[in-house]
């Protein structure tokens, strides 16, 4: 019975998977493992058409990327959000020296690799008879078995009794093409599905996972840009939200003289910001440092930051050309 599904699996990826992706045309393990920390939380169009590419033509190798500083690469990386990945690539680039170990244990050491990822790595990199775990594999495993909430051990013991240990390059890269364009969170195309003869939950496909509830907390900050000589005051941010970004920083308590110019509202992944933006003339502020507008472009900044100048420049407080 599993060779049957194996086959069918293979039937399907050889007249309808993604072989033309960039990572799927190399054997460097670098690209690889930069299109798997990309692809975290970020779909396959933006990571192509935006950051993929130029990402490797400015640091062309791991050991290049590791040279360079981490302003240099959240630069690279920004617009792609959860910035947490580029300093933890970074920090990996300088840790090995250039060249990944190739065994998931070794992995695993690795900041910011986790089980996933490893194995991602493990199976694509160094062509490993290991299953990969990313949210489109973990929906058809769930629908095959009828798991509504399973364990994470429950999951890899399903994945790997399923993986096509005679085939597993392709199996696997087949097995995330199944669930992002047929074994969909909505609408599933199961008479499409190689795997439809095992899927016992076809069915009741949307039973499988659960979707959780989430409710999205809203968080209020105020916004203090200080100006002083025709520059603009910003931070470094050390915490681990956004480490490494340059932006203007909030406050808790406006000193007399600041003056509302706007707001701005984003929504990240697990809550959403509303942030009040005052600008404050009277004083210099003295921590981190004050920019001019075109040095502040040269900065990695995070989207917030970006909206929150241009609310600046649209209050017409300050003259742009104050700011060079």
């Amino acid at each position: 019975m599993k060779k049957a599904v194996h086959q069918n699996i293979a039937a399907w990826y050889a007249a309808n998977g993604r072989d033309d992706l960039p990572w799927r045309n190399t054997d460097d393990s670098y690209h690889i493992y930069l299109s798997e920390v990309m692809l975290q939380q970020t779909q396959v169009k933006t990571v192509l058409e935006r950051f993929y590419f130029p990402f490797l033509e400015k640091f062309p190798s791991l050991k290049l990327l590791g040279d360079a500083s981490l302003d240099e690469v959240l630069k690279m990386w920004e617009g792609l959000g959860y910035y947490t990945r580029a300093k933890n690539l970074h920090q990996t680039a300088r840790i090995t020296g250039g060249r990944l170990p190739e065994t998931i244990g070794e992995l695993l050491k690795l900041p910011g690799i986790g089980e996933n990822t490893a194995h991602a790595v493990a199976a694509f990199a160094f062509r490993q008879s290991v299953p990969v775990m990313e949210a489109n594999v973990k929906r058809i495993l769930c629908r095959i078995h009828t798991l509504e909430n399973p364990s994470h051990k429950l999951l890899w013991k399903a994945a790997y009794d399923l993986l096509d240990n005679d085939n597993p390059y392709d199996y696997n890269q087949a097995m995330m093409d199944i669930g992002s364009m047929v074994c969909l969170a909505k609408n599933p195309l199961c008479g499409s599905c190689p795997l439809e003869t095992i899927c016992k939950g076809k069915k009741e496909p949307h039973r499988y996972p659960l979707k959780k509830k989430r409710n999205i907390p809203l968080r209020e900050e105020k916004i203090l840009i200080h100006h002083h000589a025709g520059r603009l005051a910003m931070i470094q941010r050390k915490e681990r939200f956004l480490h490494g970004l340059w932006g203007f920083p909030s406050t808790e308590t406006l000193p007399d003289g600041a003056v509302y110019i706007g707001s701005v509202a984003h929504q990240y992944t697990h809550f959403k910001l509303s942030c009040k933006i005052y600008l404050y003339t009277e004083a210099k502020y003295d921590l981190g440092g004050y920019f001019s507008l075109e040095e502040i472009d040269a900065l990695a900044i995070s989207k917030v930051d970006e909206k929150i100048i241009k609310v600046l420049l649209q209050s017409a407080m300050i003259i742009p050309n104050e700011a060079k």
